[in-house]
């Protein structure tokens, strides 16, 4: 059983050994390299370039069409009879669409407001993106506090063990609980084991999220003291009326969708074409002609109304995705809020109360043990009792920041007075 021990310590050495060699690592400085990095957030950033491209040719004219031919009499080839038949003739024609008053303007709000809902879906990615590394920043955190709890027990109950068989030996305390102690020491190394997987899967994700090769140290996490919350939840929702990615790009799709029910009435009139030609007779006098060319709505019952039709609905269908996101960000926003403060109160419950009283307990078994009114079995019970409650201050901690990576992330606002 101890050589056991031994190899699984080395192996936690070599881990952390490797693990050092990195530089810490600093959250702002992860979330700044996802942001440059990720190719998520670079696919949303070229997709509003691509969009912000769309107003100006949506409000440009149609291209002109050059037209060039001629007629002739007699032959297929040009020039035959030319200026002794009026009908032989070789000439050009330059034709030109113009879309109907208000169309082009129209087409190109439309556009515009396609390439600002591209902006905030590029703004809802950036936030994704920054609350995922927030969160496993923390998550690394965490591995790397509770790896360093339970090395601190399992270095407590290595001396229990030395004291226990010092006892054993004088005939003061029974063999089982050396076997008790060795089987509570073997139990942290398996979670502290776990703790190390958990670690090593949190920077694999991170990794991924930074772009970075597969394997690249990441750095031990440099804790900071959680702040509290400074707003109220109805604040909170206040302020992500004007800066929530989804609602404002919904509020964009509104807005799209009724610059097209008017595109859709101004279709019900046609667009027309003007056109102009020259064409030479030869000897006679040329030849030119003018023209403009207007289509008939003599279907519209059967194009224009329904195309109307359909823009009305999908303009309805916005509203209503608007108000079932607002409903839904209100619900997340107050769920996690909640969370949030329920781990911050937790937080100070533990840190201030249940730890201090744990290591007064794990103080007082000792004493006893030590002097002979207390058994091994209380002070390994204590022991690990103290350790549970410092994973669980941790763990509170960790609660809280996943709880405000969420709602930065839902509501586009600064929760704690500016970012890591």
């Amino acid at each position: 059983m101890r050589f056991k021990r031994r190899i699984a310590a080395l192996a936690v050495f070599a881990w952390a050994s490797r693990a050092q060699t990195a530089e810490p690592a600093r959250l702002a400085d992860l979330i700044a390299e996802a942001l440059a990095e990720n190719p998520e957030v670079l696919a949303a950033q070229k997709d509003y370039e691509a969009a912000r491209q769309r107003p100006t040719r949506e409000r440009s004219l149609p291209d002109p069409v050059l037209s060039a031919g001629w007629s002739s009499n007699g032959g297929p080839l040009p020039g035959q009879q030319l200026g002794s038949n009026p009908t032989s003739n070789i000439g050009v024609t330059v034709s030109q669409e113009i879309p109907y008053p208000g169309k082009r303007r129209l087409r190109g709000e439309i556009a515009a407001q396609d390439a600002e809902a591209a902006f905030w879906q590029y703004q809802a990615v950036q936030l994704g993106v920054r609350s995922r590394v927030t969160r496993l920043y923390h998550k690394l955190h965490h591995a790397w506090e509770a790896i360093g709890i339970l090395t601190r027990s399992k270095e407590g109950l290595a001396q229990m063990i030395h004291l226990a068989e010092a006892r054993y030996t004088a005939g003061k305390t029974p063999q089982q609980d050396i076997f008790r102690a060795q089987t509570q020491l073997s139990m942290v190394e398996t979670r502290i084991l776990r703790m190390r997987q958990d670690r090593l899967a949190a920077e694999a994700e991170l990794n991924s999220l930074l772009n970075r090769k597969p394997g690249s140290p990441v750095g031990e996490p440099t804790g900071e003291d959680a702040r509290p919350l400074t707003m109220t939840v109805d604040e909170l929702l206040a302020k992500a009326a004007a800066t929530a990615p989804e609602l404002a790009r919904r509020k964009k799709m509104i807005a799209r969708g009724e610059l097209s029910v008017n595109l859709a009435r101004k279709d019900f009139h046609p667009d027309y074409t003007v056109a102009a030609g020259y064409y030479n007779q030869g000897s006679m006098s040329p030849m030119y002609q003018v023209r403009v060319d207007i289509p008939l709505r003599l279907h519209a019952e059967q194009k224009q109304r329904p195309a109307l039709n359909e823009q009305v609905d999908l303009l309805a269908s916005a509203r209503r995705g608007f108000e079932s996101a607002e409903q839904n960000l209100q619900f997340r926003v107050r769920e996690a809020f909640g969370e949030a403060e329920t781990a911050w109160r937790l937080m100070q419950l533990y840190a201030d109360t249940i730890l201090v009283q744990s290591q007064l307990t794990v103080d007082s078994s000792l004493l006893a043990y030590q002097t002979g009114t207390g058994d091994l079995a209380a002070v390994l019970n204590n022991l690990a009792t103290k350790a549970d409650v410092e994973e669980q201050l941790h763990e509170q901690g960790l609660n809280y920041a996943l709880a405000l990576a969420r709602l930065e992330e839902m509501t586009g606002v600064e929760i704690t007075g500016g970012r890591q």
